[in-house]
């Protein structure tokens, strides 16, 4: 079953200066990266902001995060909606995420409600393949005032699956999207 893609792009951008799903890396800006990658991995591709100003004149369907609950989990929440048993997240911001993503996560996942990528030993709970059967326990888990993404993979049990490097570099300042552009080449 081919999940749905949920583009997780309601940050605020604090530490780049604001706009980060807007920002240009190799002349196309961070959300149309992640966009374009993920129309080769699902024909549901949808991004997940707190505003359309988020997205500018991007045409891609959208879903805004529910009030009082914005950032990730708002948008794992929206995704609630999709109509498709398993939703990948990722991030608009992590411009170099691995093409076997979708795979290696779903060969994971049977008996888990979630399979997160890792690399270096961090978890990385932006880039998951959720089981949207087990994300009903997510109203009750943000109700609770818990706003992690991995607290909330703990809550329905998840697998880490690792990747070796540095796939999942993200984008959070103006010198991280200089090495962004250097690493483009």
């Amino acid at each position: 079953m081919t999940p749905a893609v949920l583009i997780l792009a309601g940050g605020e951008s604090r530490r780049i200066g604001g706009g980060k799903p807007l920002r240009l890396l190799g002349g196309r800006t961070l959300l149309e990266r992640a966009v374009a990658l993920a129309q080769g991995w699902s024909d549901s591709v949808t991004v997940a902001a707190r505003s359309a100003a988020q997205v500018g004149s991007l045409e891609i369907r959208l879903l805004l995060d529910p009030p009082g609950l914005e950032g990730p989990l708002g948008g794992l929440a929206s995704a609630l909606r999709l109509g498709r048993p398993l939703v990948l997240t990722i991030p608009c911001d992590m411009p170099f995420l691995p093409d076997d993503l979708p795979a290696r996560l779903a060969a994971a996942l049977p008996g888990h409600g979630a399979a997160l990528a890792m690399s270096g030993g961090q978890v990385h709970p932006v880039c998951g393949l959720w089981r949207i059967d087990a994300l009903a326990q997510l109203r009750g888990y943000a109700g609770s005032g818990r706003r992690s993404l991995i607290g909330l993979a703990e809550t329905i049990g998840y697998v880490a699956v690792e990747w070796p490097g540095d796939p999942f570099f993200n984008v959070n300042s103006p010198e991280d999207l200089a090495e962004a552009e250097r690493r483009l080449g």
